[in-house]
C-alpha cells in the first residue's frame, strides 16, 4: 500500500524540461580574447611583411565569433594600426617598439583579418590589409612647421642615400653593405634646407676594402649567414654642407619555425654606375611609404577569399551599428543620478591618437 501511494505522489510531480543553455555574450573589441585575437593577428602581419616598418595595434574596430564546434571558433577581426620606428627587419619585440608620433607624419593600416581558435590557439586563416600616411592638410594644421613625408623615388632623397651609403662603406673596415630598400625619407626647407632618410641594408661577402677592387662581386650573404641592419641618414644642404650617417646591423636572426625568414625583400640590388632608384621596390616608386597591403591581399592556408572576409566583417559592422542605433531606446528608461551607461562593446578604445 505505502508502494502505491509512493507512486501516486511521484507521478502528480511536476515534471520539468531541461532549459537550454543562454548562447554566450557577444565578444566586445576590448574583451581579453579579443586582445589575443588581435595580439596573434598583428604578429602574423608583421611576420609576413618583407617592406617598411611593423605595425602595432591602435583600436580593434570590429569583431564577430562564428563558432564551428566545443573549443572551436572562427573569428572575424577589423584592425587600425599604427607604424612604428621598428623596420620590419629588426629584431626588437613589438612591444618595445615605439610608435611614430603624429607630428613625425604617421602611417596608419587598416586590416580585416580571419582567424580560427582551436583549444585556445590561434592561427590566421586569411587577412586583407592596406596602409596610407595621414594626410599632409592634416599635418600642418597641428604642426605647421613640421616636415612632410617625401616620395621613396625623390632625387635629393636617392642622392642622400647613396651619398650616406658611400660615406659608410668608405670608413668601416667591417663587410661592405647593399642598399635594400628606402623605408622613408622626409625634407625641410625652412629654416634649413635638410634631407632625412631612412633605409635597410644588408652585409655582403666582401669586406669594404675588398669592394673597392671588384664591387661587383660582392653578394649579400647567403640565407644561413644573413646579416641585414637599418641607416639613418642626414643631409644638411643649407645653409652649410653635411652629411651624417648612422647604421646598425642586427647580426644574423634565426627566424621561428613557423615564421618566414625575410632574408631577401622583394627589391633590386644596387650595382656600379646603375641608378639608385633601382634598389626601389616597385611599389615603392612614387609614393611615401610602402603599402601594408601588398604583402597581405591572398588568403594563406585557407579556402575562404579576402572578399569572404570583406562580407563577414561587413555583416558584423551592421550588427554593432543597429546596436548603436538601438541605444537611445535604452535611454528613455530612467536611471538612478550619477548612472553611467557602459561603453558600447564596439569599436574598442584608441590605444594611441586617431588619424
Amino acid at each position: 500500500m505505502k508502494a502505491l501511494v509512493a507512486l501516486i505522489l511521484l507521478v502528480q510531480l511536476p515534471i520539468h524540461k531541461a532549459v537550454p543553455a543562454a548562447p554566450p555574450a557577444p565578444l566586445g573589441c576590448d574583451d581579453p580574447e579579443s586582445e589575443a585575437a588581435a595580439e596573434a593577428a598583428v604578429n602574423y602581419i608583421n611576420g609576413h611583411s618583407h617592406h617598411g616598418y611593423k605595425f602595432t595595434t591602435n583600436r580593434i574596430a570590429a569583431i564577430r565569433v562564428v563558432p564551428q564546434g566545443p573549443n572551436n571558433d572562427i573569428i572575424f577581426l577589423e584592425l587600425d594600426l599604427l607604424e612604428t620606428k621598428c623596420p620590419i627587419l629588426s629584431p626588437t619585440p613589438l612591444a618595445n617598439c615605439t610608435v611614430r608620433s603624429f607630428a613625425e607624419h604617421a602611417v596608419e593600416g587598416e586590416c580585416d583579418v580571419k582567424l580560427q581558435k582551436v583549444d585556445g590557439t590561434f592561427s590566421v586563416l586569411a587577412s586583407k590589409c592596406h596602409s596610407h600616411a595621414d594626410s599632409s592638410e592634416d599635418i600642418l594644421k597641428v604642426c605647421p612647421e613640421c616636415s612632410l613625408l617625401a616620395s621613396l623615388n625623390n632625387t635629393e632623397v636617392l642622392e642622400t642615400v647613396s651619398a650616406a651609403l658611400n660615406d659608410y662603406n668608405s670608413k668601416t673596415t667591417d663587410s661592405y653593405l647593399r642598399l635594400l630598400e628606402i623605408g622613408r625619407a622626409k625634407i625641410q626647407y625652412h629654416p634649413g634646407h635638410i634631407v632625412v632618410a631612412e633605409f635597410a641594408v644588408g652585409a655582403t661577402n666582401c669586406s669594404a676594402k675588398e669592394a673597392k677592387a671588384n664591387v661587383g662581386a660582392c653578394q649579400l650573404l647567403p640565407k644561413d649567414q644573413s646579416n641585414f641592419g637599418f641607416c639613418t641618414a642626414v643631409m644638411v644642404k643649407r645653409p652649410s654642407q653635411d652629411l651624417q650617417v648612422d647604421c646598425q646591423l642586427y647580426g644574423h636572426q634565426v627566424p621561428a619555425p613557423d615564421t618566414p625568414l625575410l632574408s631577401r625583400p622583394g627589391v633590386t640590388y644596387m650595382h656600379p654606375g646603375q641608378d639608385i632608384s633601382a634598389a626601389l621596390a616597385p611599389s615603392a616608386v612614387g609614393v611615401t611609404n610602402h603599402n601594408l597591403g601588398l604583402a597581405h591581399n591572398n588568403p594563406v592556408a585557407s579556402e575562404s577569399s579576402s572578399s569572404e572576409i570583406l562580407r563577414s566583417m561587413l555583416s558584423a559592422k551592421s550588427v554593432t551599428k543597429s546596436a548603436v542605433a538601438e541605444a537611445p531606446q535604452h535611454d528613455k528608461v530612467p536611471r538612478p543620478v550619477g548612472f553611467v551607461p557602459p561603453p558600447p562593446p564596439c569599436p574598442g578604445k584608441i590605444r594611441h591618437f586617431d588619424i
